[in-house]
């Protein structure tokens, strides 16, 4: 993962931990990795991709974040009540974190009963630009 992946990761983190509407729903339970036994319901980091964006002015990265949230709920209701808090959060958030500039939008959603039979998953993915002008 680049230090700019790991900046927004960061920026996504400190957004959900501090947003009164997740807090809610999760508390603080946002997860990089996720404790063994931890309580549902809860907001994890899935996986990302970083595509390189570089011009003469700026050095940027178009990264993908997934971010995962978990219900034991009966029903998606709970889970897609935090899917909504997290998209309220995140997206169209323009945020800096390390010297650099973040440009956060949604762009899909995917709820389902993970392989268990018991939690509902829904898979969030976000589309970041991270910019670091060049002087």
């Amino acid at each position: 993962m680049s230090s700019a992946e790991l900046a927004l990761q960061g920026a996504i983190d400190f957004i959900l931990r501090n947003d009164a509407g997740v807090a809610a729903l999760v508390g603080v339970r946002v997860y990089d990795p996720v404790p063994d036994g931890a309580a549902f319901p809860y907001i994890s980091f899935g996986p990302s991709q970083d595509v390189r964006q570089d011009a003469d002015c700026f050095s940027g990265l178009e990264v993908f974040q997934q971010v995962d949230v978990w219900s034991r709920s009966r029903g998606f209701a709970e889970c897609k009540r935090i899917e909504a808090a997290v998209i309220a959060a995140l997206h169209g958030v323009e945020a800096t974190k390390d010297g650099l500039r973040f440009d956060i939008e949604h762009r899909t959603t995917n709820t389902f009963r993970d392989g268990d039979g018991l939690t509902a998953h829904g898979a969030l993915s976000f589309r970041a630009e991270i910019y670091e002008f060049n002087e």
